[in-house]
């Protein structure tokens, strides 16, 4: 049984709107987190001491860094998509 049965052609959009709309929070919300984890992993293996300016070589490392993150998570992801396929079928 559907949870949405009992209710009328508006409240059906309305509830499906808020799902949309709790969905798109959740997927910020993971963004974010990212974010915030991927900073502090690349500030800690970087930065050795905080200045008024980032010199060449912490900025070279904070690029490689991120980028290295980024590139691993998008691996993961696509290969759990793979995997999750695979499985449906």
């Amino acid at each position: 049984m559907d949870s949405f049965d009992n209710l009328s052609a508006s409240e059906k959009a309305e509830a499906t709107e808020l799902q949309r709309m709790i969905a798109i929070e959740q997927q910020k919300a993971q963004f974010q987190a990212q974010v915030h984890s991927f900073t502090d992993v690349c500030w800690d293996k970087c930065v050795d001491s905080p200045g008024s300016k980032l010199d060449s070589r912490t900025e070279t490392c904070l690029v490689s860094c991120v980028e290295r993150f980024i590139d691993t998570t998008l691996t993961i992801t696509n290969r759990f998509t793979q995997m999750v396929q695979k499985g449906a079928h």
